[in-house]
């Protein structure tokens, strides 16, 4: 709950920063490793690029608790890949 308010005053205080909080998008990208569905992701060529030098995907994982709505929720998960594949063209 805490990370889901940090992560809302963050966005609410800085959103029209550009910097980026690498440890955060990190561990987010560790959170998501335990899957076997992200690291077929996190291993293909095309996707992997994304998660190092996409501005759009890196900012989308820097939310604690679109990560974990992903983790949770199979439409999430959807949405995300469907993002993934947007941010591929």
């Amino acid at each position: 709950m805490l990370d889901f308010v940090s992560d809302l005053l963050s966005g609410i205080l800085f959103n029209g920063s550009t910097t980026l909080n690498t440890n955060k998008i990190d561990k987010n990208i560790e959170k998501l490793q335990q899957y076997n569905w992200f690291n077929e992701i996190y291993h293909d060529d095309q996707y992997r690029k994304l998660f190092f030098a996409n501005r759009n995907v890196r900012n989308y994982l820097q939310n604690n608790f679109r990560v974990k709505k992903i983790i949770k929720k199979t439409q999430a998960l959807k949405r995300f890949i469907y993002f993934l594949n947007k941010q591929l063209k």
